[in-house]
């Protein structure tokens, strides 16, 4: 039996209608045609598929759809504003951040995470931030120096 779950969406109202254990991954991707988050591994492994609940970073794999009732998400491509890449995005590119493009989508929500968390130019705590999340292409470094681009960015810009 499936269930009508109301939510907003990258700061849009949706509805869907989804059985009761379907993951929100299968839901943003197939019904809702957003599939910038990545299904990786499917056991809440590699981080691939994060994305923000109410402020919170989680694996998208792992939530049941109805548990999305009257949540805010934002995925990875909630983060633009109105065609302008987000500064976690813009350093991302800038750094070579990105490799395969798997696992790009999870690190970036899990940076943004770390980011709205008022995370700094800490190395150690970027790693941390970013330790749920698996990379096969990289060994890591390009990615930090993505996050400290985008910490010093944010500060450019006073946030």
């Amino acid at each position: 039996m499936k269930q009508r779950v109301r939510c907003t969406v990258n700061g849009e109202a949706r509805a869907f209608e989804a059985p009761p254990m379907l993951r929100l991954l299968d839901v943003l991707r197939d019904q809702l045609g957003l599939t910038g988050s990545k299904y990786g591994c499917g056991e809440g492994e590699c981080g691939a598929c994060s994305v923000l609940i109410d402020g919170e970073l989680v694996l998208s794999c792992l939530v049941p759809a109805c548990q999305a009732e009257g949540t805010a998400i934002t995925t990875i491509e909630g983060l633009d504003a109105g065609g302008v890449m987000a500064p976690i995005q813009e350093a991302f590119l800038e750094y070579g951040g990105a490799q395969c493009g798997i696992c790009t989508p999870g690190m970036v929500m899990a940076a943004e995470s770390y980011l709205r968390g008022g995370g700094g130019e800490d190395v150690d705590a970027i790693r941390e931030a970013l330790e749920g999340n698996l990379c096969r292409c990289t060994g890591y470094t390009r990615i930090v120096e993505s996050v400290v681009e985008a910490v010093r960015a944010r500060a450019r810009e006073g946030r």
